[in-house]
Parts: structure tokens; C-alpha cells; sequence
């Protein structure tokens, strides 16, 4: 049960770990244990076991990246987490890149209390100090000075703005009612296989649309250079 030069039995460090992440803390942890395993572990062994798990993110956030990512997309995920008893939703910002190797690899994870084209600078800053060179393509939402931040830090990278974020941004103006023939219109645009017939699609969307949505079409003109890149890995 108890592995030669160890003092906990196997596994426990496992189960601390897991309890750890769901964000008990250690005298939470210590009484579950004793209620539930009836098993005693100080306080003091739960925190040594749980600082490990501090040098490990701390080891994987400072890790050495690749000279060169093809692709990099950066946006954020809501997650729910306790803080002070209550619980509340908070953003980790992401940026995955796609390697070398045809493979999507998490570079890191932020979290902040806004978005701002001054914090991506930060993130993009930090990559490049792990060790990235160059980067081809960046995936984008359509914040303010994003474009401007990418290529203070990364001269030569493309930047795309994502399909998925524009289609949420344009459907901003569209009533609810009328969401569903608004965007099944909308789809024969950014699902064209070449841009000119995107561009002949807009149009036409245009035509029945463009009176009564003037908004939403102009978002669609204004970032038709971008070539947005989402899910679909469709370009405008």
C-alpha cells in the first residue's frame, strides 16, 4: 500500500490533488478525508502535497515553445470558480497554436479582469520570450487595436479575424425574429469556396437584407479583407 521510501499510502496524493483542483482548501480537504476515508493527514502534509502541483504549473507556464507556429488563435473561456465563499464566473485567455506537426498546442493560459489589445501585447510579449520567432496566421475576435498589438510584437504575422466572432457580431443587429432566415442567407457567404463568389453572395445578402439591417451587412464589408478563419476553415 505504502510505496518503499514513501510516507502516504498510493494514491491518496492523487485523491488531495483532485480535491485540491475542485477548490477545497486543505482544512476542507483534511476533514473529508477523515469523515469520508477515515484516514488522518495533517494540514501541513495536504499543503506539501499540493505545492508540487504549484511547481508543476509554474514549470509548465515558464516551458520553452517552438520558433514558429503556423497558426494562433487567442480568445478566452468562462469558467465558474469559487472566490470568497461564493461562486463566480471568471475568463482564462487561451492561445493555441498549431505547430509544426499538424497539431494544436496550448502555449498558455491568462487571467485577467478585461480584455484589452494591451493585455494580448503582454500574452504575445511572454511567447516570444519562450522562444517563438515567428508566427504566420493570427485568429482573432475583432477587438479594438488587436491588429496593431499583434504586429508591434510579431511584424510579420496575418492577421484573420474569426468567422464565428463576426457572424455573433453582425447577428448583434439582426432581431430576434427574423435571426433565422438572416443567417441562413448569411451562411452561403462565409461557406462560398472562393471569394468571388463570397463577394457575389454578400451582394445578394445585401439585396435583402441591406435595407433593413445596414449595420450588419457594413461589419461584413468592412472586414471582408481580413479573410476571417474560424471553424469552418472557410475564407471571405
Amino acid at each position: 500500500m505504502v510505496p518503499k521510501r514513501s510516507s502516504l499510502a498510493q494514491g491518496i496524493e492523487e485523491l488531495v490533488i483532485s480535491l485540491y483542483a475542485k477548490g477545497m482548501s486543505t482544512r476542507d480537504i483534511e476533514e473529508q478525508l477523515k469523515e469520508i476515508y477515515n484516514f488522518n493527514l495533517s494540514e501541513s502534509a495536504i499543503s506539501t502535497i499540493t505545492a508540487k502541483v504549484s511547481e508543476d504549473i509554474l514549470e509548465w507556464q515558464h516551458k520553452p515553445l517552438d520558433s514558429l507556429y503556423f497558426i494562433l488563435w487567442m480568445d478566452g473561456i468562462v469558467f465558474k470558480v469559487r472566490h470568497n465563499g461564493k461562486v463566480i464566473n471568471k475568463t482564462i485567455y487561451l492561445a493555441v497554436g498549431l505547430n509544426r506537426e499538424g497539431k494544436k498546442e496550448l502555449l498558455g493560459m491568462w487571467l485577467s479582469e478585461s480584455e484589452s489589445a494591451a493585455f494580448w501585447v503582454g500574452v504575445l510579449t511572454d511567447i516570444r520570450a519562450r522562444g517563438v520567432e515567428d508566427i504566420l496566421i493570427t485568429c482573432t475576435d475583432n477587438l479594438t487595436g488587436f491588429t496593431q498589438g499583434i504586429k508591434s510584437v510579431f511584424q510579420k504575422a496575418a492577421t484573420q479575424i474569426c468567422v464565428v466572432h463576426q457572424i455573433r457580431n453582425s447577428c448583434r443587429y439582426v432581431v430576434w425574429k427574423d435571426k433565422k432566415a438572416f443567417t441562413a442567407d448569411l451562411k452561403r457567404v462565409y461557406n462560398a469556396p472562393t471569394k468571388e463568389m463570397a463577394a457575389a453572395e454578400l451582394d445578394r445578402l445585401e439585396e435583402i437584407w441591406g435595407s433593413k439591417y445596414p449595420y450588419a451587412i457594413k461589419s461584413w464589408r468592412a472586414n471582408r479583407s481580413g479573410d476571417p478563419v474560424g471553424r469552418t476553415h472557410r475564407f471571405l
